[in-house]
């Protein structure tokens, strides 16, 4: 390190204050914006990911007319007989529309004497009681609930009309943000008195295979068993849950494309040559005794110190954005701007491949986009440069 080249470099960015304050903006934004969109794409991914995790390997369902129906429970029962199943767990469960605060909870309906298939449910029954008019509720239903003066009790609405007057009992938290945050947990018999569901009806079968590599078969027994009714496997519902996301990154990949090209644009002019006055102090100080080595080391301090500093400020504000503020207005392009949903705090992660390939794609290429035009004037006479 040479500290009178670096206060060199440091008074060169000084003259040029409006110039160069105006590339480390533009990188700034770039780096932000970059960043930003990585950040929501890979705690978005983490989620979805943890919560097919906790999915059943299939799940049964009775459509009418190409609509879901409910499902017998007996059918969990014969479905146990094939082989490679094993557990046959009918579920019960909906959505529940609240109008004053214009969001959606998801209710399923428990037994605390059923083996439960999810960490999460199984958490609930070992450390909560579920009775029969009391729920369990999650971290972001308990906090709407609140907000609309819901603390101790909460009245449904039933199919028929009628009030249904439901106490919170207790709330829970999940591994997964998603799963949690719009969740409530009841008795299953209060499920169904609520949704209107006979006795003996089931939104669903869960079903859990040994091996699993033999879901495909298993899926496809049921099917020739069942034709009248719809098998999915988890693995359709991730295909079907990564073919949305992949639409979403399309409009992830326009903002990135929009991005890199307008900071190739700021890379193309520096590549395309340097100002007549650029020129001439290159000439003097080569005239006054600076060596080529000396030129390009100031010019490598001018562009690292821009590069470096706008990285640094891009990741800190993409960081305080995301994780901070939660993302406003960008996290929409991925789950959309209804607010039908509680809204939810996205996962915070640190994903090193993406600081590094932000870095790549920014520092390097700043720097040898102003190294190249330095170099070829720097290796010119001085007197032919200040002519």
């Amino acid at each position: 390190m040479n500290i009178q080249l670096l206060e060199y470099a440091l008074k060169y960015l000084q003259r040029n204050f409006f110039k160069n304050i105006f590339i480390f903006v533009v990188l700034t934004l770039m780096t932000w914006l970059l960043a930003s969109m990585f950040f929501i794409t890979n705690s978005m991914k983490y989620e979805l990911n943890l919560t097919l995790d906790t999915l059943p390997d299939i799940i049964l369902q009775h459509k009418k007319g190409g609509i879901s129906s409910t499902i017998d429970e007996s059918i969990s029962m014969q479905i146990l007989e094939i082989p490679g199943v094993e557990s046959s767990q009918p579920r019960v469960w909906g959505y529940y529309y609240f109008e004053k605060a214009e969001v959606y909870f998801s209710i399923l309906g428990i037994d605390e004497f059923e083996k439960q298939n999810r960490q999460t449910l199984l958490n609930i029954v070992d450390t909560q009681n579920i009775e029969s008019n009391s729920m369990i509720v999650g971290q972001g239903v308990a906090k709407i609930l609140e907000q609309n003066y819901y603390k101790e009790y909460f009245n449904f609405i039933k199919e028929d009309g009628s009030v249904m007057k439901v106490y919170i009992g207790g709330t829970f938290k999940s591994q997964t943000l998603l799963e949690s945050n719009d969740m409530i947990v009841m008795d299953k018999n209060s499920v169904r008195d609520l949704f209107g569901y006979a006795s003996g009806e089931a939104t669903d079968i869960a079903i859990k295979v040994t091996n699993k590599l033999e879901v495909p078969t298993v899926a496809l027994k049921i099917t020739q068993n069942y034709p009248n009714l719809r098998v999915l496997t988890n693995e359709d519902i991730r295909v079907s849950y990564e073919n949305i996301f992949n639409y979403k990154n399309g409009l992830f990949l326009a903002l990135f494309v929009s991005s890199i090209f307008t900071f190739f644009i700021i890379v193309y002019d520096r590549l395309s040559g340097m100002s007549s006055a650029q020129k001439r102090e290159i000439g003097i100080l080569k005239a006054i005794g600076w060596r080529v080595e000396d030129v390009l080391k100031a010019k490598l301090y001018e562009s690292l110190i821009i590069s470096i500093f706008a990285y640094l400020l891009g990741i800190f504000l993409a960081f305080s954005f995301v994780y901070l503020l939660n993302a406003p207005l960008l996290k929409d392009i991925f789950i959309g701007y209804s607010q039908m949903k509680p809204a939810f705090e996205l996962a915070f992660l640190v994903d090193f491949q993406t600081l590094f390939l932000l870095f790549f794609l920014s520092v390097p290429i700043y720097v040898i986009a102003t190294i190249i035009p330095s170099w070829k004037v720097a290796t010119l006479d001085a007197d032919e440069v200040m002519r």
